[in-house]
């Protein structure tokens, strides 16, 4: 996928959101894992990484599983930029002939299934990423990634415990997307 410089990704865990059953956070690490993306997740799409995560051998005969084993090529993924929330990524085959855009949390689920490589272009990783600590107790969502229900509600508990400054930050976000 061209020359830009890119870092590849891999899943770390998945974790549900406190005070939201519907919603996950998936963490995704460098190689190296000193550093550490986070991405929202729906209810069904954790529902299929738990089914994977915790039957690998039943689910290697899932319809999605079959279909990639059948394929003629190989593929990667790339994460390429943020916009109005939400991450954007490609689906492409090796040769670039072939590509198609995904939801980033389709790509994570893609990627740990099928070994496809998952990168993201390394200015955009220096800008979401925070540094990895595996005995951390909760993880931070970068702000650029909220749908806007979730930032008025962080913008309210902001104003509410009197964080002006993240109050500023998510308002401004607000602001940029209206």
């Amino acid at each position: 996928m061209g020359q830009m410089k890119r870092t590849l990704l891999r899943f770390e865990n998945i974790q549900q959101v406190m005070g939201d059953d519907r919603l996950s956070v998936i963490l995704l690490t460098d190689e190296a894992r000193q550093r550490a993306l986070s991405i929202i997740c729906d209810e069904q799409t954790t529902q299929q990484f738990l089914l994977r995560m915790q039957s690998p051998t039943y689910s290697k005969t899932l319809l999605p599983e079959a279909l990639v084993q059948m394929l003629p090529f190989q593929y990667e993924m790339m994460i390429y930029g943020v916009h109005d929330g939400q991450y954007q990524v490609v689906l492409a085959d090796t040769e670039f002939k072939r590509s198609v855009r995904i939801r980033m949390s389709d790509a994570v689920l893609l990627s740990l299934f099928s070994n496809y490589p998952l990168y993201i272009e390394e200015s955009l990783m220096q800008r979401q990423c925070i540094p990895f600590d595996e005995n951390a107790k909760g993880v931070a969502i970068p702000i650029n990634t909220m749908d806007s229900r979730r930032l008025h509600i962080a913008l309210e508990k902001a104003i509410d415990e009197e964080n002006y400054e993240l109050a500023s930050q998510l308002r401004d976000e607000i602001k940029r997307r209206s």
